[in-house]
């Protein structure tokens, strides 16, 4: 940690980029939100954090450092604030030279398949910024400001592709309003105080049962004020410098001059607008496509073999979301109507007999593990079990991480009259990755050396492993790109080579919807003409009814009427 965290300061610096040296860098942070596993590590979790941050000053940036929900922080690093309420959740810096900074206010939370978006109004992320700058916050971060993508197999654990698209700019870069004009409209007020924020006198008092109000006074009588309504449910007038102020419920009005509301933060004046879908092109024709079928390994196709059932993620290192455990079963065994019993720890698995698919499940997000019962039907002689286990997203924090578990962690063989067969410790062959992963079918250079067919019959309901090609033009403009992918099942899509992210349209949310069917394709990953599309949808997904489409927002007043097809979301 010491080695890499040199190396980047040590980057920095050669380029110049610390405002000790004129540059832009103006704060560092060591570490994030161990405050929040350090527990588990006893003592060693308080010496470590003592370690980083000795480690960190001694760098020599010339900046503050800061750690991120770290209450006990050494000096000089700061302790700071993460959340959506730090005006009223933090406990403030624990040390008098510490200024009050909040590096995380979430504007939204990570999606995961099966949930449904966050959404926090543009009301109450401005109640809370304006709250924390009058109980004297110095420092705002938001998170995010910017949606965006995790495109490849980035995402952590069960996260959709897409990441914050809630955010005052939302995953393609356009504005998602009332929430970036009125946080535009609330820096401009606190920015016209700023001066006086900064050198005045803070004092605080009453304005009722729920109200306050905060009053920042300089020495030549400059004065600006914070009036607070913490009611919820009713608009109060309150009195104030001999002059009546009415607050809206749970609201904060901004007084740069201790006289004029510049600001009031339950009070819009930016208009909402909506996301504009138009459908550039589809997918349809069945001679635009061509698929290539992925093999289903058995026992004697593997090469890595271990008598016992491995963890996942340390086979794999990585380099795949899918891993194969593979199993060669003579059936000398006398075994009544058996049932292939599967215990997972990863996050889906699909079972296969002699290369025949007999069913699969999956767990989500808040459940860790799930169970496959399924019956089976042996032949008389050898029979070949391949149990294909997949990850969607690596676990993202926690305590003790090297020592989570993935994958397959108990098989056993039931028998309706006799005891369970445990298949445990039995000789397994595995092969990382899928086949078609192995020769890159979805780079241009190896797909020409692929033996693709022409579209197929598609199989609903079935896991099936086939990937699919097509090539499209990109559309004219500068509007972002999306491919919708609402009638895919569960995979991965590559623009010209380069994944757009993993896909599971499959993983409905409460409301009987996909979570995320929209996937972006920047207009940097595209050429003009011949952009190649590769899916590898794991089955039961239909490529023919993929379309192609543009992304735009406006106003809700203007007249929709005039826009060619659109469909709103």
């Amino acid at each position: 940690m010491q080695n890499f965290t040199t190396k980047i300061v040590n980057m920095m610096k050669e380029e110049g980029l610390y405002a000790s040296q004129g540059g832009p860098i103006i704060l560092s942070q060591i570490e994030n939100e161990y405050g929040n596993i350090q527990k588990a590590f006893g003592t060693a979790g308080s010496q470590y954090v003592e370690w980083a941050a000795k480690m960190a000053v001694g760098l020599n940036t010339g900046v503050p450092w800061v750690m991120c929900k770290q209450p006990d922080a050494p000096d000089p690093v700061i302790n700071t604030c993460n959340g959506m309420r730090c005006g009223e959740t933090f406990t403030g810096p624990n040390s008098p030279n510490k200024p009050a900074m909040w590096t995380e206010n979430w504007t939204s939370f990570y999606q995961v398949y099966g949930g449904v978006p966050y959404i926090r109004s543009a009301e109450d992320i401005a109640f809370h910024v304006t709250l924390f700058v009058a109980r004297n916050g110095s420092f705002v971060n938001y998170y995010m400001y910017h949606g965006g993508t995790n495109f490849g197999r980035t995402s952590s654990a069960y996260m959709i592709t897409g990441y914050y698209d809630q955010a005052p700019l939302d995953e393609y870069g356009l504005f998602r309003q009332p929430k970036w004009g009125h946080l535009k409209e609330l820096h401009a007020a606190i920015k016209s105080c700023s001066t006086t924020l900064l050198q005045g006198v803070q004092r605080n008092f009453s304005l009722g049962e729920l109200q306050e109000g905060y009053v920042f006074e300089e020495e030549n009588g400059k004065c600006a004020a914070f009036l607070i309504n913490n009611d919820k449910g009713n608009t109060v007038t309150v009195q104030f410098n001999n002059s009546s102020y009415k607050l809206l419920p749970k609201s904060i009005s901004i007084l740069p001059d201790c006289q004029n509301v510049a600001f009031n933060t339950a009070h819009l004046n930016t208009t909402s607008n909506r996301r504009i879908i138009t459908s550039r092109q589809n997918f349809s024709s069945v001679d635009d496509w061509k698929q290539f079928q992925d093999v289903i390994p058995n026992f004697d196709d593997t090469s890595l073999r271990s008598d016992s059932l491995l963890e996942q993620m340390n086979t794999t290192k990585d380099k795949s979301d899918y891993l194969w455990y593979t199993l060669r079963l003579e059936n000398n065994l006398s075994c009544n109507d058996p049932i292939l019993h599967v215990q997972s720890s990863a996050h889906v698995a699909y079972a296969f007999v002699n290369n025949t698919y007999i069913g699969g499940e999956h767990g989500n997000h808040d459940v860790k593990s799930f169970t496959l019962e399924l019956p089976i039907t042996l032949n008389e002689r050898t029979n070949n079990i391949s149990i294909l286990s997949g990850m969607v997203g690596l676990p993202d924090s926690g305590a003790f991480l090297e020592k989570r578990f993935a994958g397959l962690n108990n098989v056993e063989l039931q028998c309706s009259e006799q005891e369970s067969l445990n298949l445990n410790n039995s000789t397994w062959g595995y092969q990382v990755g899928l086949l078609g992963e192995q020769l890159k079918v979805y780079t241009e250079q190896n797909s020409t050396d692929i033996k693709w067919t022409q579209l197929g019959n598609i199989t609903i309901d079935e896991v099936t492993l086939t990937w699919y090609k097509t090539t499209f033009d990109t559309p004219k403009g500068d509007d972002p790109i999306a491919l919708d992918l609402s009638s895919m099942a569960k995979g991965e899509a590559w623009v010209n080579g380069q994944s757009i992210g993993r896909y599971w349209i499959l993983f409905l949310d409460s409301k009987g919807n996909p979570s995320q069917s929209l996937y972006h394709v920047p207009r940097s990953f595209l050429k003009d003409s011949e952009n190649s599309l590769v899916l590898l949808d794991e089955g039961g997904g239909n490529p023919l009814d993929i379309s192609l489409n543009t992304v735009s927002v406006t106003d809700l007043q203007d007249n929709f009427s005039k826009l060619p097809f659109p469909t709103y979301t």
